[in-house]
């Protein structure tokens, strides 16, 4: 195999290699079947049997209880942001919202169509620069849930903490950054990721919801967009994305196999120590967004001197075999996803390559 670009792109994102090389080995005749799992019933045993281990796979890694269903859907999580207040925000009651970039406020949009989607908090004036305390918001203790986005990957941001809430349900997207760290689940009421940035490929949504909620679902939901119908047919209410289901069991299985999510943790932490090491130590040659206290182990966010030297480190890098450095276009500047299957040897490869363009573009 030629050798492969060092992926820092953030979504669609890299994915193990061992992931890639098993999925590609059985992609044409799936557990000698003669066919490929995209060809053949999602009602029949061999799909069900691959549905159902990466559920139990998903519990073993994040520990999630009976209590709780697991479920796959479509649409990604924007698709998310207005399902949720449809099956979970009635009428009368209200739901607060905490805005730390575009995603975050997203979700509030969406909700404000369905009901009475309020903000309790927004880091917006700083440019969406650092995440709360708690003890910079108060909830009144009526609200119906609290809604975060545990990591922002447009502005690099990311809780290092789980929001106290005192008895209002929890939701978080956790899209940029499940699988990353252990989680308890048991703090929250509804958990939903997109999978295409640690989990597997685009097309299926995780959502974790505690069984007690979807007595909350209204009958005059369509049937698709109701969880408590899609939970009552174990995701198989209508044909499920079973190809992007599959590969997410993958993952979660070679996550597990890697020491689960406390090893993964480790690598990320050191990781992300590398790179912000190095915007730390190039003496203001390059400059991280976030604040210190807020910072994403999974997008690190920086500049360099100006835009147009930005521009140039972003194709010296693809030169270089560098993919994906490129900021998101509503702010510019520089971005390295650095997702649980990026290598650690990807991140000293670019630790290195922002070194020797320093050498190269310091002023004299």
């Amino acid at each position: 195999m030629p050798h492969r670009t060092h992926n820092f792109s953030a979504g669609p994102a890299a994915l193990p290699l061992p992931v890639l090389e098993s999925a590609q080995a059985n992609l044409v005749n799936f557990a000698g079947s003669g066919m490929s799992l995209m060809e053949m019933s999602h009602r029949g045993p061999i799909y069900d049997e691959v549905h159902n281990q990466c559920i139990a796979d998903l519990r073993t890694l994040l520990g999630i209880s009976e209590d709780y269903d697991v479920l796959f859907m479509g649409g990604g999580a924007r698709t998310q942001f207005a399902l949720i207040p449809m099956n979970l925000l009635p009428a009368e009651q209200r739901a607060a919202y905490i805005d730390t970039g575009t995603w975050a406020s997203g979700a509030l949009r969406e909700a404000g169509k369905v009901g009475h989607g309020e903000l309790l908090w927004s880091s917006k004036e700083s440019t969406y620069d650092h995440v709360p305390a708690d003890t910079d918001w108060n909830l009144q203790g009526d609200e119906c849930y609290l809604h975060y986005t545990s990591n922002n990957t447009i502005y690099g941001t990311q809780f290092n903490h789980v929001p106290e809430t005192d008895g209002v349900d929890l939701i978080c997207d956790m899209s940029s950054d499940i699988l990353s760290r252990p989680v308890d689940v048991n703090r929250f009421a509804l958990i939903y990721a997109g999978a295409q940035k640690n989990m597997g490929p685009a097309g299926v949504t995780l959502v974790i919801v505690r069984k007690d909620l979807l007595q909350r679902c209204s009958d005059t939901l369509p049937e698709v967009m109701n969880y408590r119908l899609v939970a009552a047919k174990n995701s198989m209410l209508n044909t499920p994305p079973v190809f992007p289901i599959y590969m997410v069991g993958l993952v979660a299985r070679h996550l597990i196999e890697l020491g689960g999510l406390e090893a993964v943790a480790a690598n990320n932490r050191s990781k992300a120590g590398a790179l912000y090491s190095a915007i730390d130590d190039s003496e203001g040659f390059y400059r991280g967004h976030s604040r210190e206290n807020s910072r994403s182990e999974m997008n690190v966010t920086f500049r360099t001197q100006s835009a147009e030297l930005d521009k140039l480190f972003v194709e010296e890098a693809a030169a270089a075999g560098l993919s994906g450095l490129k900021g998101h276009r509503s702010v510019g500047g520089l971005r390295a996803s650095i997702y649980n299957a990026v290598p650690l040897d990807s991140v000293h490869t670019l630790v290195e390559f922002m070194g020797e363009f320093q050498r190269r573009h310091s002023e004299k």
